[in-house]
């Protein structure tokens, strides 16, 4: 089954939707998905941005914990595949923008993140990053992501917190960059993704990747180890 699927629309821009009910879960699958899909809209030239949204009413609840409940290899593996996902998103050259339909928790909220642009849908839904209250630990990724796109206070506040909140605090938390209507939200995310991707593409990925360099090189110094080690597994 499908967990990631794509549809492409004017003005260039693809749309990938995260599909895994009932909450968009992460897994080993889901994130190998998203991976494949970003790799093919990098390479394909007729696309020129990505919007990412998730099924239903969530956009992503974070990890599977009990799909993830794992050793040996299997956790090896999930590391590595979040890493990469991640990374890949977060270095995406061609403009990103996160269309947040619903519930955002966790490594939901990460992806969102990592993406250049986000909208939310003005709705009554659930967003935060709980981790260190459920004792999960942080992936250097998932860590450099927050702290490129956030201020220290908020990095404070969401992280150390680790609370749930209303969706109304999206623009304050620094989730939302603004919130439309839910029954605009696509078209409005579809019409900015089409803006920023009609700006000249080499340009846009080369301010891009300098802007991210140094959270990029922190990333990739980090080993597995590193992360497994910051897990405790």
């Amino acid at each position: 089954m499908t967990v990631v699927h794509t549809d492409d629309r004017e003005g260039g821009v693809r749309l990938l939707t995260l599909d895994r009910p009932p909450a968009n879960a992460i897994n080993g699958e889901l994130l190998t998905e998203l991976d494949a899909a970003l790799v093919a809209a990098e390479e394909d030239s007729a696309v020129r941005s990505v919007v990412l949204t998730g099924a239903g009413r969530f956009f992503s609840g974070g990890f599977d914990l009990k799909a993830e409940r794992r050793q040996g290899d299997a956790v090896t593996d999930a590391a590595v595949q979040y890493k990469t996902a991640n990374r890949r998103l977060l270095a995406f050259p061609k403009p990103t923008v996160a269309m947040i339909n619903g519930h955002c928790i966790a490594g939901g909220f990460v992806f969102a993140m990592a993406c250049d642009h986000r909208l939310a849908a003005d709705a009554e839904f659930t967003v935060g990053v709980n981790e260190v209250a459920i004792g999960a630990a942080w992936p250097v990724v998932a860590m450099e992501i927050m702290r490129v796109r956030l201020p220290h206070r908020a990095l404070t506040e969401l992280m150390l917190g680790a609370r749930l909140y209303p969706s109304s605090e999206a623009t304050r938390l620094g989730l939302a960059d603004r919130v439309v209507a839910a029954d605009a939200l696509e078209t409005e995310a579809l019409a900015l993704a089409a803006h920023v991707g009609s700006h000249p593409a080499e340009v846009y990925a080369n301010t891009k990747a300098r802007l991210l360099e140094d959270a990029l090189a922190r990333i990739d110094a980090a080993t597995l180890d590193d992360d497994l080690a910051i897990s405790g597994l």
